[in-house]
């Protein structure tokens, strides 16, 4: 953790928070705090700052609380994610999160196995809980949005088009691909499949869309590691 997240919720006065759940315990655990320690918080999608240590109870820490920097700027990135399997999910939430996406749209390929649509992890408690988790990582407060798409071929179609229009639109694909593009901060939407990668008829309708596949090599990753590749190498570091 580090940044430690505030909510509206903590506060007891304009410029004080007490926290008193998992925060707590972890901030006792690997900060260990003494009254007068300041400790680098953020308001959840609003500013940075720090929390000096007012008192230190057995369940609980009162902070006050001075926010006066800015979040870090957000990656110019939508993400398409064909939805991955639910422990790769969580893992890769946490990671474009911490990376800076503020825009995720989870949707559905033929090789996405129909049992993860239903799994738990999609509820919007669990998928907020890694966000948060990959804000804490970063140092940042704005929380991304998530928008399920559980039919590919009216997404692609209908959506997707007005979406990537004004962007750079890549989709990822290993073969019959040009090389991935130099780094340059703009506007992006990139198309990521799943485990195999998109079926050729799915590259077709990307394409259509407007979309140019790219590759990142010979090597074919999984996807929790072809997505932070992807976007180091597109976006200046």
């Amino acid at each position: 953790m580090n940044l430690i997240l505030l909510f509206q919720t903590d506060f007891i006065a304009t410029d004080t928070v007490v926290i008193n759940d998992r925060r707590f315990h972890h901030i006792k655990q690997f900060y260990q705090p003494v009254e007068g320690q300041q400790l680098k918080v953020g308001l959840l999608n609003g500013d940075i700052g720090q929390g000096t240590v007012i008192t230190l109870a057995e369940q609980s820490i009162t902070l006050q609380i001075k926010l006066d920097k800015q979040t870090p700027s957000p990656l110019p990135l939508t993400l398409i994610l064909a939805l991955p399997r639910p422990k790769m999910l969580k893992r890769t939430l946490q990671t474009v999160t911490s990376m800076g996406v503020k825009q995720i749209y989870l949707i559905n390929s033929y090789r996405v196995d129909k049992s993860y649509w239903s799994s738990p992890v999609l509820h919007e408690q669990y998928l907020t809980e890694q966000l948060l988790l990959g804000l804490e990582q970063a140092g940042d407060t704005l929380l991304p949005e998530i928008h399920l798409r559980k039919r590919f071929k009216p997404f692609v179609e209908d959506e997707l088009p007005e979406l990537a229009q004004p962007t750079r639109a890549l989709v990822a694909h290993p073969y019959d691909a040009t090389t991935c593009p130099a780094a340059e901060t703009i506007d992006t939407t990139l198309a990521i499949g799943p485990e195999g990668g998109f079926i050729p008829y799915e590259v077709e309708k990307l394409q259509s869309a407007g979309f140019t596949a790219i590759h990142i090599g010979p090597r074919i990753l999984r996807v929790e590691n072809a997505v932070p590749v992807l976007l180091s190498r597109l976006f200046p570091v």
